[in-house]
């Protein structure tokens, strides 16, 4: 799998964007004259085949559990941009259409980044992602490494060139989110209605992980990482108590920071 690739990055924003606005032109006056919660990208199903890493199918009478660390990245205050107007001299763009292009922009450049130390998105959940990367057995350190790697970029490179263009198109402010990692155990099986079921990992990572996500332009980890992070003599990173959402965890910082 490639490594991070800003200038594949920043095409997915633009090529997000370009396709967001053609939507929007069309479809846009219609939206606006309806009453509207919630912007929300649901993921769809469509058969048996799993994007969970380490179960390409999973069948209904053959549940599994295995180990994963979840990431959860969560965008800061979208209901209040969607819901709350933004004076058009400080942005072209406001309310549902905003959050659209926001959303449009940042989730699928999340995705290729995470793709990029081999995680896989496997829900969208409205101004978020839920994503999973599985755990070796014996082999903690390679996930652990990987999915902070992933994390890392993301709330650092694919956000700055997502909110630089968001800004260059649309004069609209920076966004902030938070990523939540979280490592457990999780039975892997079907939900839903016979013939329209969804493969799920259900498991407290998944929990966790999204209750970590809720800081600004910060990276928690559980207590299960922290406890398994591979340490070395003159390690470069601290790990700072946080509790998120009634959920300890560790914010991680660099020790000279």
């Amino acid at each position: 799998m490639p490594k991070f690739d800003a200038d594949e990055i920043l095409s997915i924003v633009q090529g997000a964007l370009d396709h967001a606005e053609g939507v929007w032109n069309k479809h846009g006056v219609a939206l606006r004259e309806r009453a509207v919660a919630k912007s929300v990208i649901m993921d769809s199903v469509e058969n048996l085949t799993s994007r969970i890493p380490g179960h390409e199918y999973v069948a209904d009478d053959q549940e599994k559990v295995s180990t994963f660390i979840a990431l959860v990245a969560d965008i800061r205050n979208s209901s209040q941009h969607l819901l709350c107007a933004i004076s058009g001299k400080e942005a072209d763009v406001s309310e549902l259409q905003r959050v659209y292009y926001e959303t449009s922009a940042l989730l699928p450049a999340l995705e290729r980044t995470i793709q990029y130390e081999d995680g896989s998105v496997t829900e969208y959940l409205g101004d978020g992602i839920l994503s999973l990367f599985y755990v070796e057995e014996g082999d903690k350190k390679s996930a652990i490494y990987a999915a902070h790697r992933a994390a890392k970029n993301c709330v650092t490179e694919t956000l700055r060139i997502a909110n630089d263009e968001l800004n260059a198109r649309y004069r609209l402010p920076p966004l902030q989110i938070g990523i939540g990692l979280a490592m457990s155990p999780a039975l892997i099986s079907l939900v839903g209605l016979p013939g329209n079921s969804h493969p799920k990992a259900i498991g407290r990572c998944v929990y966790n992980a999204t209750k970590l996500s809720g800081g600004r332009n910060e990276i928690l980890v559980d207590t299960n990482i922290n406890r398994e992070w591979p340490t070395s003599e003159g390690g470069r990173l601290k790990f700072i108590p946080r509790t998120m959402h009634n959920v300890s965890g560790y914010l991680i910082r660099r020790k000279n920071d």
